[in-house]
């Protein structure tokens, strides 16, 4: 049976027919990427790709170029399905088949329990409900486009640090009705096709070998009929995850589930041949869906970058229409070209490389529009433009890939790979193995060494540093997964070769920044020699002599910057603003602070970020701030800044959309997906967010995000569903059915009227919160976010009637006693507002009777 036929075979014929071997192999993947194919009985490999806000594609390390969508916060921040469905369908499905993938690693809907978390910018809100709703829209689109998604982390991998370790220790009530929440209505509304575990523990069992998530719950209670995977390298032995009921363990690269270990697994009677073949049937169902679904996904294999008008748009739309709009006092924004003659640009993210947080996030962009060209493109010829760094914010040195260049004049530099005289010598062969032009400077390698070189090999990599026109110190920064060396015009600047310090950089695999200054001449031409090994250095400062062989994580990062004395950089920008007629400060973080493999530290914007914001404003008042971050960040001068944007990281069309917003080409209507705080401490889970002896108590418990800000009567710097508009609504007439109780099911709906009352077409999102009765037995959040709308471009005057369905979802919480979710009769409060602190309209909604339910 050819592999094309798979789509029509009869699975029970198949899975008798697997060797032990072959499902053995079926549950393990290959390589780094795909699952097993069995030639004999036609069954083809699965190939997935990493998401979430864009399809990277197989490599790391000279990727295909695709598109790079807004982070997963600025998706949440649009609280629009209609929009997400719609990335999801024109924009993920189509990108994952232009790289011969059938299956996306993605939508991360983990809740942002801290916005300290690593991945934070990941995943969709703080909020259950949004998270799930979003997440749901984003599956709808992406299946509905024949490829299928894994949701990711089950569950409650809301850190990085220890994360392969921590136990997250937590009441059940907290974890069905906040953690498991985004998960169970994404399988009750889209059904994905996948599940990735995540890398920790729950109540002290493994993600990927807990029985209670992956069979009683995902399976039994939701009936969940998909393949569950591991997350790449989360899977910490063979019969437990076998016997819980995880499917696939990925990747096929230093393994678990290789045949020998399985077999040895299957003599001692820890697993049964029936148990492996259970697990294979679901790699074999899922195998089949993919043929029927979308077999031109695969193709010929090869990957491809496509851009169209269409598809701009659309990443220019949903960049603008995920922008906060925080504060507006004056009505400063939008800004009117006609009335401003000089524009001073300043802060250290204006023209930075920001699209994206780092980690497996990260991918190669196929276009980039930085904030900086973004506003330079939408003002007149006329409007003179200034800029200034001011501050710098940056974690490691900028990257140079568009400052090294090949004697021919090509961007890059020419990378020569060498073979040791055998796999265990440090002994380089001379003779190139292959040879490239690499256009990068972050060079993660991973898997993607060439093929048939030595298990130790080397690469070289020589191009010539842009000119200057004038003389300037420059220093240099060298990141090594290995070990590495830096020359400059022959002349040794870094050694990260005879000893290390260890760092976090290249998913903890990386050496810290070591750094070295050089002297550049004006308009030469300056030779760059990096030399890397996959062999990494030993570090005496941190106790470990290791010189462990990097067969995944080798890479090399070259950065650097010209030094410039702060001082003088704060008093350019300073003095800019002051003959400017206005100010834009684009600050924030990037993909060095937000990143998968590590925690922050500080919600604080980096270096003098904050003094340049304040001496900006002193010197001009009419100041706007753009602000970079994929989670919440202090913004400790926001009472005195007249007009704040939040842009998140937006991907591709970054520029281009903040222009939008700033100029009024786009009326902005993103909502806050997640609280920012006044400052750290506030944070519910400020206690209790590191992992100590491996344990991580959810302190806090359902009371996460604006819930404790609400119950503990803390005041935020912004609020959980706040964001402006260039135009005002107001909200009236409420009015709420008589709700009825149908197999099982609450059924009731809100409706209000929402009106325009401004001078131009604008959008909202009516938002819906319920206060549980006084009079239950358990304690409650004071308000609870049930369910949204987004009304779309309301014209000046004019009005709509906006439905909110009521279910029982919005009544329920889950009993610890018995194990169920329970609605309790009673005087409940259903309270519409335009944020979780800004409630308009206020009614009862009055249930008789109470009942019992499981399952969705």
């Amino acid at each position: 049976m050819p592999p094309s036929d798979f789509a029509n075979a009869n699975l029970d014929e198949v899975v008798e027919k697997l060797t032990t071997e072959e499902a053995i192999q079926l549950i393990g993947g290959v390589g780094f990427w795909a699952t097993h194919a069995v030639p004999r009985l036609g069954i083809p490999s699965i190939k997935t790709s990493d998401g979430p806000n864009g399809i990277r594609g197989n490599h790391f390390f000279m990727g295909t170029p695709a598109k790079c969508l807004p982070s997963a916060t600025a998706l949440g921040a649009t609280w629009d399905t209609k929009l997400i469905e719609q990335v999801g369908l024109k924009l993920l499905a189509e990108e994952a088949k232009l790289r011969a993938a059938s299956i996306i690693l993605a939508p991360t809907c983990n809740i942002q329990r801290n916005p300290l978390g690593g991945r934070s910018f990941e995943s969709f809100s703080e909020d259950p409900i949004l998270s799930g709703t979003i997440a749901a829209a984003y599956t709808k689109g992406v299946q509905s486009g024949g490829i299928g998604v894994t949701i990711k982390h089950f569950v409650a991998n809301d850190k990085e640090n220890d994360r392969m370790g921590y136990d997250s220790i937590m009441s059940e009530r907290a974890l069905r009705e906040t953690y498991l929440m985004p998960f169970m209505l994404t399988q009750k509304y889209a059904q994905p096709w996948a599940v990735m575990t995540s890398y920790n523990r729950v109540n002290g069992t493994h993600c990927a070998e807990n029985k209670h998530l992956l069979t009683e719950i995902l399976r039994k209670e939701w009936g969940f009929q998909g393949m569950t995977m591991s997350d790449w390298f989360g899977m910490y032995s063979i019969d437990h995850g076998i016997n819980a009921g995880l499917d696939l363990e990925m990747p096929g690269t230093n393994k678990w589930r290789t045949i020998e270990l399985v077999n040895r697994s299957l003599a001692a009677r820890k697993v049964t041949i029936r148990t492996v073949k259970e697990r294979a049937r679901k790699i074999l169902e899922l195998a089949q869906r993919c043929a029927k679904e979308a077999p031109e996904a695969n193709g010929d294999g090869l990957e491809y970058t496509r851009e169209s008008a269409e598809d701009t748009a659309l990443m220019r739309k949903v960049a603008a229409e995920s922008i906060v709009l925080l504060k507006n006092e004056g009505n400063l924004l939008p800004l009117r070209p006609g009335n401003v003659k000089k524009i001073a640009i300043v802060g250290g993210n204006a023209k930075a490389y920001v699209l994206s947080g780092g980690g497996s996030a990260a991918l190669k962009p196929s276009y980039f529009v930085s904030p900086y060209d973004g506003i330079v493109n939408s003002l007149p010829k006329d409007v003179e433009v200034t800029y200034s760094e001011g501050a710098r914010a940056w974690l490691t040195h900028p990257s140079l890939d568009f400052d090294i260049f090949t004697e021919k004049g090509e961007r890059g530099w020419i990378g020569t790979w060498h073979k040791h005289e055998h796999d265990e010598s440090m002994v380089v062969v001379e003779e190139p193995f292959e040879t490239r032009l690499v256009d990068e400077t972050r060079i993660f390698v991973s898997l993607s060494a060439p093929e048939g070189i030595t298990r130790r090999w080397t690469l070289r990599l020589r191009g010539q540093l842009r000119p200057r026109p004038y003389d300037t110190k420059f220093e240099f920064g060298l990141i090594a997964a290995g070990r590495a060396k830096l020359w400059v015009d022959g002349n040794l600047v870094i050694d990260n070769w005879t000893k290390q310090r260890r760092g976090d950089y290249f998913f903890g695999a990386g050496s810290r920044t070591e750094t070295g200054v050089y002297d550049l001449k004006a308009n030469k031409a300056h030779d760059i020699f990096v030399e890397l090994c996959n062999v990494r250095a030993p570090a005496p400062e941190d106790g470990d002599e290791d010189e462990a062989v990097m067969d995944v994580n080798a890479g090399v990062r070259l950065g650097g910057a010209e030094v410039k004395d702060p001082d003088t950089l704060m008093q350019e920008a300073v003095q800019l603003a002051k003959e400017a007629d206005a100010v834009i400060a684009v600050v924030g973080l990037n993909a060095d602070w937000e990143t998968e493999g590590y925690d922050r530290t500080t919600l604080a914007l980096p270096g003098r970020t904050d003094e340049l914001v304040r001496k900006v404003l002193e010197a001009n008042p009419k100041t706007v701030v753009v602000t970079q971050s994929g989670s919440s960040i202090t913004l400790p001068w926001a009472q005195s800044v007249p007009a704040i944007l939040h842009s998140w990281y937006l991907g591709n069309a970054t520029g281009d959309a903040i222009a939008d917003v700033l100029f009024g080409k786009v009326n902005p209507s993103g909502k806050l997906s997640l609280t920012f705080p006044k400052r750290l401490e506030d944070v519910p889970s400020f206690t209790s967010f590191h992992s100590e002896d491996g344990q991580v108590r959810y302190a806090e418990d359902i009371y996460v995000g604006y819930k404790h800000y609400i119950l503990r009567g803390i005041a935020p710097e912004f609020a959980f569903g706040h964001g402006l508009s260039y135009t005002t609504f107001s909200y009236s007439d409420l009015q709420i059915s008589q709700p009825t109780i149908v197999n099982g099911d609450l059924d009731a709906m809100a409706s209000i009227t929402l009106k325009n009352t401004g001078s131009v077409a604008g959008s909202e999102v009516v938002q819906l919160y319920v206060s549980f009765p006084k009079t239950s037995d358990l304690s409650h959040p004071p308000l609870a976010l049930k369910t949204f709308a987004k009304v779309s471009l309301l014209g000046p005057g004019q009005s709509e009637t906006v439905k909110l369905h009521i279910d029982k979802y919005a009544v329920s919480y889950w009993s610890d006693v018995i194990s169920r979710w329970v609605v309790e009769k009673g005087n409940y409060k259903v309270k519409i507002g335009s944020s979780s602190e800004k409630i308009l309209l206020e009614s009862d909604l009055v249930l008789d009777q109470g009942f019992e339910w499981n399952g969705l």
